[in-house]
């Protein structure tokens, strides 16, 4: 498969959570990819909440349910290891889409909502730092 080059950020959509021209950051740094989720409540093995919060100008306030979850330990920059919820969804980027492992986390005090961690990076893109948006920049309108 060949690699396309991917700035230190963009936007992109994830389809099966009706999300378009959500901000990423890209982290070579960071193995896992997370997305900001509030309202976290795990019922009856079931997993539900809301994507974003309602700062967020794309906040769409739906609640969403999960049945296939995962519960995962991710050890941040600071060394604190925080459990997590992870789901499987896809995404969107340079008019592909593709599978990615996504936690939920809390990250209103982030610039950016979603970050994309090495586990989904290797293999698909190799990063430009001194580039941005070169998946937006080529979305078909």
């Amino acid at each position: 498969m060949e690699k396309r080059t991917i700035g230190r950020y963009d936007k992109a959509d994830f389809p099966a959570l009706h999300l378009e021209d959500i901000s990423v950051k890209i982290d070579s740094g960071a193995y896992t990819s997370s997305i900001h989720c509030d309202n976290i409540v795990e019922e009856k093995e079931v997993l539900k909440c809301t994507f974003l919060d309602e700062e967020h100008p794309l906040y769409n306030g739906r609640e969403y349910e999960f049945s296939d979850f995962d519960v995962v330990f991710v050890k941040s920059s600071n060394g604190m290891v925080q459990k997590r919820y992870q789901i499987q969804t896809s995404i969107t980027l340079f008019e592909k889409t593709y599978k990615i492992s996504l936690s939920l986390s809390a990250r209103q005090e982030m610039r950016f909502p979603v970050l994309l961690g090495r586990k989904f990076l290797t293999k698909k893109f190799i990063v430009d730092t001194e580039q941005f948006n070169l998946s937006s920049k080529n979305k078909q309108a």
